[in-house]
This record gives structure tokens, sequence and C-alpha cells, in this order.
């Protein structure tokens, strides 16, 4: 196996603006054609594609203690559950991030903040379905498996649905540059009135282990305009990370 090194966080620009914990996190891909890939980028940056394909991830995970600055996480609003579809992206430079096709969460006022800020929320059922993680050192020597881990999605009005479930194998850590190049990224970008914005942040190495589905019934990728087909090619678990958010930057400004 191709073991790649995890890189280092770029330097978070000052002020931190929000801090968070993910957990239970689920990262189902698949490979897509690089121009469908481009079709979705704002200005000023291009798939970020790896072994000559562009990349689409289902990432399922609960937010925890998310809060403003440095301060506690907000009661009830700043804990939820998310399901985002999304892309990669590289700017000229080289530096890398996430373009979100659609984030699905079940808290209306952070979908409303966030789709003021030009962030493609949508409000939706959303819930996490499976057993805490288990730490491999707890883990008796019969067995390694965690127990299953997954996410149900249901989009109001009759819309789009989602619902896959993983099991972890604690013993199969993913270390290979694959599951690197899809994890290890440190800011998104997005449209905004205009611009494209770069929004950095920062954590530790993901604790990333090797999965596989046992469910999955999924139309959000589909819903966010492309199309795959059979099963994903990389399936990864994580208990999850701590994270912090910088000021953003303007990439690009419409003409």
């Amino acid at each position: 196996m191709n073991i790649d090194p995890w890189p280092a966080a770029p330097e978070l620009p000052r002020p931190i603006i929000m801090d968070q914990r993910w957990t239970d996190a689920v990262f189902l891909h698949w490979r897509i054609p690089e121009p469908v890939a481009a079709s979705f980028m704002p200005p000023g940056v291009v798939p970020d594609s790896f072994d000559g394909s562009a990349w689409v991830g289902l990432i399922g995970f609960r937010m925890q203690g998310a809060g403003l600055g440095r301060g506690p996480g907000i009661p009830y609003f700043g804990s939820f559950t998310e399901i985002n579809v999304r892309l990669y992206s590289r700017e000229p430079d080289g530096n890398r991030g996430v373009v979100f096709l659609s984030l699905d969460a079940s808290r209306l006022a952070v979908v409303l903040a966030a789709r003021a800020a030009g962030i493609p929320y949508v409000w939706s059922r959303a819930s996490f379905a499976g057993g805490d993680a288990v730490p491999p050192r707890e883990l008796g020597a019969a067995g390694m498996a965690g127990p299953q881990s997954g996410y149900l999605v249901r989009r109001f009005r009759g819309g789009a649905r989602s619902d896959f479930a993983v099991v972890p194998e604690f013993d199969i850590e993913a270390t290979d540059s694959l599951s690197v190049h899809l994890t290890a990224r440190f800011g998104l970008h997005s449209r905004f009135r205009g611009k494209t914005l770069y929004v950095p942040n920062e954590h530790t190495a993901w604790p990333l282990y090797r999965a596989h589905v046992t469910r999955l019934e999924d139309q959000l990728v589909r819903a966010a305009g492309i199309e795959v087909t059979g099963a994903p090619e990389s399936v990864l678990y994580s208990p999850g990370v701590r994270t912090q958010f910088g000021r953003p930057r303007v990439l690009t400004r419409a003409p």
C-alpha cells in the first residue's frame, strides 16, 4: 500500500470565526469525469483530480458543539447531523479545497444563515443511525469491526432521500494516497455575490479506517446534478476531528 504522509494544514488566518467538532464521519466516493466536475467549479478554481479522475463524495457526520470564535458551543443549534455532496477543487497555486453541491441539515436557523452566506444548505430531516464509535484500544482481540454507522435524509415536500450505512474495520487504517487526497482538505471554495471565496479551516489528521457498505440508497448525488453507478470505490470511516475556521479571502471577483 502506498502510504502518504498527512500534509500540514496551512496557518489559519485570524481571527477564528468558528470552532466545532465533526464525529462519526462516513465518506463514500465515486470516480467521475473531470469535465463533469469542472462544470460545477466557481471561477478561479479547477477540479483537483486523482488517478486521472475527479471524485464526488457523499459524506455524513455529526456536528457537535459548534460555536462562534473560540467561544463555547451554541446550545441546540450548534449540534446537528449533516450530510453533504461535495467535489474537490484546486487553485492555480495548488491550494486545495472542496466545493459543496448540497448540505442537508435539520436546523432551519443554521440552514437559513448558511444560505445567506452562499453555502447551499438544504433543510431536511437528517439523522444519525448507528452506535457510537469504539476506539481501537477498546476493541477485544476477537474482532476489530466497529458498530454500524449510517445516516438518513428526507428532504421536505417529497424531495430527494438518502439512506446509507457502513461498518468500520478498525484494524485497517486508511493511509493510502487516495484517502489522504479526499480528506486532507483545509477550506472550501464557494460563490458569493459575484465573488469566489475561500473559507479556510484547520484540523488534525483524520483517524481514518476502511469500512464496508451495509446499506446504500441515495438520491442526493443525482439531485446535485451528477450521475454515478455501482458501489463507491472509496469507503472510509472516522471517529472524528475538531476543527476551526478562519477569516475568508476573496479569490476572484466578477468582472
